[in-house]
């Protein structure tokens, strides 16, 4: 289930909001720019390509305006999982919007802003959009499970804030 829980950044071990419910994940995300949608599943065969996973979403992709999309996929038996697990759950900040688009899986986006971090839960049909200049992370988990379509356009990519505030708060295994 997609859930949004909004942290105070001084208490990043009880949440003070917890929502459930597409129409209140989506309202306090707009709050702040945030875009949160869920998109209708198009039909895409098991170990499918990536041009295949692109193009079964290519119209709405398009309606969006990104020039370029890849394929994100990761796996628990990855071989790189932590690593890449461990670089995820840095705080970054970019230039341009952050764009996922949840074929398959989950993973947890947590944003900064101001005084609050907003754990983001995304599951198999949910987009979000994080504005250009928020500040944030991502964690996909011990056991990573995901296929996402990442939307973007060339050039700026996201730069490490060098805050350490990811540690503090809970991952997607908490």
């Amino acid at each position: 289930m997609s859930y949004v829980a909004v942290y105070p950044v001084a208490t990043p071990d009880t949440p003070n909001k917890v929502l459930t419910h597409f129409d209140d994940i989506a309202a306090i995300l707009a709050e702040h720019g945030v875009r949160f949608e869920r998109w209708q599943p198009s039909p895409i065969e098991k170990g499918a390509s990536d041009a295949a996973m692109i193009s079964a979403y290519q119209m709405q992709i398009d309606r969006l305006g990104y020039a370029q999309v890849q394929v994100l996929s990761i796996t628990s038996d990855h071989p790189h999982k932590a690593e890449l697990r461990e670089q995820a759950r840095k705080e970054r900040r970019g230039e341009k919007d952050e764009v996922r688009f949840f074929i398959a899986g989950l993973g947890l986006f947590c944003l900064h802003i101001g005084d609050y971090v907003y754990a983001v839960r995304c599951e198999k049909n949910d987009l979000l959009m994080i504005p250009a200049g928020m500040a944030h992370w991502f964690d996909m988990g011990e056991n990573p499970h995901f296929v996402a379509l990442r939307l973007f356009h060339a050039g700026g990519e996201p730069e490490l804030t060098g805050d350490s505030i990811a540690s503090r708060f809970p991952g997607l295994d908490d």
